[in-house]
């Protein structure tokens, strides 16, 4: 049952359907913790219900992709049926996964070292090649260090539990990516959230937290892209805000880096901030076609110091020479002219669906950037909605509760640089046909009320 912002309450016609159909109705919440003494029977209560949602087609996760992921592509979802069409589910914003000269340095690596690597940084897991591409992403973020992780999940938690001890103390945005909270959680109980975006509240944590110990250390989290909502931080006034409560800032780059900024240099170049964050944070599974993350930091000695006691850099093995090479070739075009012009063609195609999703009446999220959210609304209207447009030759990511707010379930278009204009607009159309099938005609009307019952700062 859905709740105006006057507190009434109404059915809608969303509400009733999962009345009607338990395919449609819960998340997966309602079984990450189940009182009792046997540990498996959450598992058992979740497969029920994921497998009463896959055989109704309204399971869209655990897909398989079946070739590139280009801007066609094809896969096959949970229930065995194969699906062709638009590809705005992939995270390759540059469209650098099938570039030719990344495939030849992926294919160099293998013939020099193979593919896998000894073990973790600490011993011997590292190539030459990884050191170079830690001086190259230090000067491409004007920082004096890198040290990189295995993946950019964990970069993050590694960040957080590796220089983070109990009484210490970390200020983060609401909305910071699961590897940041779940990182922060490990290393200290002396977690605080300040609204999404809010500077202001932000400022009366700090000034809270620091009243109430002056003598530990704090970190002041947030991102430069937020993957749920594709808005931005204002950066210079929080790291301002950092240096007054004698605090650091740590700046999460993992969607804006490579595809946002002059010379990608994500929303620290575009906001003017190169080289004075404190601590920036990344992924490489977004732009730079493979996984892997890392830290860079302004302190020298940071990077040693992370290396032994961030865990999931100590006992995790090194990037593979493979994934070495791909990042560096992928990090040398995103430099060059031809960065450049795939950064371009990524926001003629961002505009072009923005554009055209809004011509549509569909209510979105955020402002330009490689993720486009269009909201839906309630879970119900939202699982119909995903299952139409993939009929209909759409592959797109529906993002639900408890990911998102109740009632604030969403498609988190990803955009490539390969995606033509007329590729978006034909994108927005069937979007707008998919959530229409899945009202009966009411699917603005029910997105809208969804943006209203967003709560405060998300």
């Amino acid at each position: 049952m859905s709740t105006h912002p006057s507190g009434a309450s109404s059915l809608t016609a969303a509400d009733t359907l999962a009345l009607l159909d338990p395919a449609l109705a819960g998340s997966s919440r309602d079984f990450f913790q189940l009182a009792g003494t046997d540990l498996q029977a959450k598992a058992r209560a979740f497969n029920a219900w994921y497998r009463q949602r896959r055989d109704a087609g309204l399971m869209p996760y655990a897909r398989e992709m079946l070739g590139a992921p280009g801007p066609l592509a094809v896969q096959r979802q949970a229930d065995g049926t194969v699906l062709s069409g638009l590809n705005f589910s992939a995270h390759d914003y540059l469209s650098l996964g099938t570039h030719p000269q990344v495939l030849e340095a992926a294919s160099t690596a293998m013939q020099r070292y193979g593919v896998h690597n000894g073990g973790s940084t600490v011993l011997a897991g590292n190539v030459a090649e990884a050191r170079l591409l830690e001086q190259e992403l230090a000067e491409h973020l004007a920082m004096h260090e890198v040290l990189l992780f295995p993946t950019g999940w964990a970069a993050g938690y590694g960040l957080m539990r590796g220089l983070v001890r109990p009484d210490d103390h970390v200020v983060m945005d609401q909305l910071a990516h699961n590897c940041l909270q779940e990182g922060a959680a490990a290393a200290t109980r002396k977690l605080h959230q300040h609204r999404h975006l809010d500077v202001a509240h932000a400022r009366r944590v700090l000034r809270r937290v620091r009243a109430q110990d002056p003598h530990n250390g704090v970190l002041l989290v947030t991102e430069g892209c937020y993957s749920m909502d594709a808005d931005a931080p204002d950066l210079p006034a929080l790291q301002a805000l950092a240096h007054e409560f004698r605090a650091l800032l740590v700046v999460d780059v993992a969607h804006d880096l490579g595809s946002v900024g002059p010379q990608g240099q994500s929303q620290i170049g575009l906001q003017g901030m190169l080289g004075q964050v404190d601590l920036v944070v990344g992924s490489f599974s977004k732009t730079f076609a493979a996984s892997g993350g890392f830290v860079a930091c302004r302190e020298p000695a940071l990077k040693e110091y992370l290396r032994y006691y961030a865990p999931s850099a100590t006992f995790s093995n090194a990037l593979s020479p493979v994934q070495v090479a791909v990042v560096r070739e992928c990090l040398r075009i995103v430099r060059s002219p031809e960065g450049q012009q795939r950064r371009d063609a990524l926001m003629q195609a961002v505009l072009a669906l923005r554009e055209r999703l809004q011509a549509h009446g569909l209510s979105l999220l955020g402002t330009p950037a490689p993720i486009v959210p269009v909201l839906l609304g309630p879970a119900a209207t939202a699982r119909r909605a995903a299952r139409a447009l993939g009929q209909a030759g759409l592959l797109a990511n529906l993002v639900e509760y408890p990911a998102v707010a109740q009632n604030a379930a969403r498609l988190r278009m990803l955009v490539m640089a390969q995606h033509t204009p007329a590729q978006a607009r034909q994108a927005a159309a069937l979007v707008a046909q998919a959530l229409q099938e899945a009202t009966g005609g009411e699917g603005m009307e029910t997105a809208a009320m969804g943006l209203d019952l967003l709560p405060a700062g998300l």
